[in-house]
């Protein structure tokens, strides 16, 4: 099994629907994965099985070393850094930016009487900094755009120096300009080799950003291909995941798909 992840015939099944289904998967450290498919495809659900959110209804997942059902998930979930629309749902919208970060670090959402220390306060404003929201440290969280937001919820997921990143859908909604900007420091950030593992949900090729190295294409709850980004990413392996034909072009270290004509 991978270093980082390893899922065994994982299978979740809830309300009597099969949500993944016998999912084999191997993530090692220093790996960057990308994790494809159309919308039902259980793409949120991998995310949650890898945060320890969740545990398989049959099969086993181990995180970070430690086997999901054998272990205090609330020891292992300040080792992953997780971003998604739900999490960004439980920010209460009068959170300062600040806050909103450096609060991870007691993997709570809204500041109450948690004490932090100084260098607490300094690493969610580098962190902030980092990822273009240093500006904007005082503001309100529930004044932000969607793309300020989404970035903030990336810094908080590093703050904790996690093993371990998980990214459901981070540029959704964001138009081509904020896309364009997250994607150039998500290049950065997989870029770094001290960076952790990185696995990151989109429903876009387009959403790619340079130095993802391996991607996961799921269908129906099952896994349509696995492996290195330049083996798996194929036009013919995007047509049997979306069930559309699909041609599949590359510009540098971009990808772009469109129906085939």
């Amino acid at each position: 099994m991978g270093d980082v992840l390893g899922l065994d015939a994982v299978t979740i099944v809830r309300g009597g629907k099969t949500l993944l289904d016998a999912v084999d998967w191997d993530v090692s450290d220093g790996d960057r994965w990308i994790v494809l498919g159309p919308n039902g495809a259980g793409k949120s659900t991998l995310l949650q099985i890898a945060g320890a959110r969740m545990h398989p209804t049959s099969g086993t997942a181990e995180v970070l070393g430690e086997r999901l059902g054998a272990v205090d998930v609330f020891e292992l979930r300040p080792r992953i850094g997780m971003t998604s629309a739900l999490l960004a749902g439980q920010i209460p919208p009068d959170e300062t930016v600040v806050d909103t970060v450096v609060t991870a670090a007691w993997g709570v959402t809204g500041r109450w009487r948690e004490r932090y220390e100084g260098f607490d306060e300094e690493r969610a404003r580098e962190l902030l900094g980092e990822w273009g929201m240093g500006a904007l440290t005082d503001r309100r969280f529930g004044t932000l755009s969607s793309g300020e937001q989404k970035r903030v919820l990336i810094a908080r997921a590093l703050m904790t120096d996690p093993e371990l990143l998980l990214l459901d859908e981070p540029a959704a909604g964001l138009d081509v300009g904020g896309r364009e900007d997250l994607i150039g420091r998500l290049a950065d950030l997989l870029a770094d080799p001290y960076a952790p593992a990185v696995v990151m949900v989109t429903h876009h090729v387009e959403e790619i950003a340079p130095g993802f190295t391996h991607a996961l294409l799921l269908r129906d709850g099952a896994v349509v291909a696995a492996g290195p980004l330049e083996d798996v990413l194929t036009g013919e392996n995007l047509s049997r995941t979306y069930g559309v034909a699909l041609k599949l072009t590359r510009d540098g270290d971009r990808y772009h798909a469109f129906a085939a004509r």
